[in-house]
């Protein structure tokens, strides 16, 4: 069986709503509740509201990885932008990767190595979307 680049597409939009299931173990391990009681109710709020649009994004990227891969894959303008969307998206994700203080939170065997699994992740789809978007 070939692997094709439209494949790599919709693996990609697979990853990206997998990667929601560790987004949702998020505010229970930094615990969120605890930490973020001391700000104001509007400061609670749009740390919610920016952590959702995030996941919207992750949601809208993986569904239309999935569902417009052809079109994604096809070069059109449209497909392009939407991977250079997907590039800057990711890349900066990645760039965080680098300055995020996470040591503390990575006590157990299994979330290290979900953590450079998200890594691995986060450049992969860094590097699919940008060549989508170049070639």
């Amino acid at each position: 069986m070939d692997i094709t680049f439209v494949d790599l597409i919709r693996l990609t939009g697979v990853g990206q709503l997998c990667i929601l299931i560790a987004s949702s173990m998020v505010p229970f391990k930094l615990h969120w509740k605890r930490d973020l009681a001391v700000l104001s109710v509007l400061h609670r709020q749009m740390y919610w509201t920016y952590g959702g649009y995030v996941v919207l994004g992750i949601i809208a990227l993986g569904v239309i990885s999935l569902t417009c891969a052809e079109d994604l894959a096809s070069g059109s303008r449209l497909g392009r932008a939407v991977c250079a969307y997907g590039t800057l998206f990711w890349g900066i994700r990645v760039m965080l990767q680098a300055v995020f203080d996470v040591k503390p939170y990575l006590t157990a065997w299994w979330l290290t190595a979900g953590y450079h699994l998200l890594t691995v992740l986060f450049v992969f789809f860094t590097a699919l979307y940008g060549y989508a978007a170049l070639k």
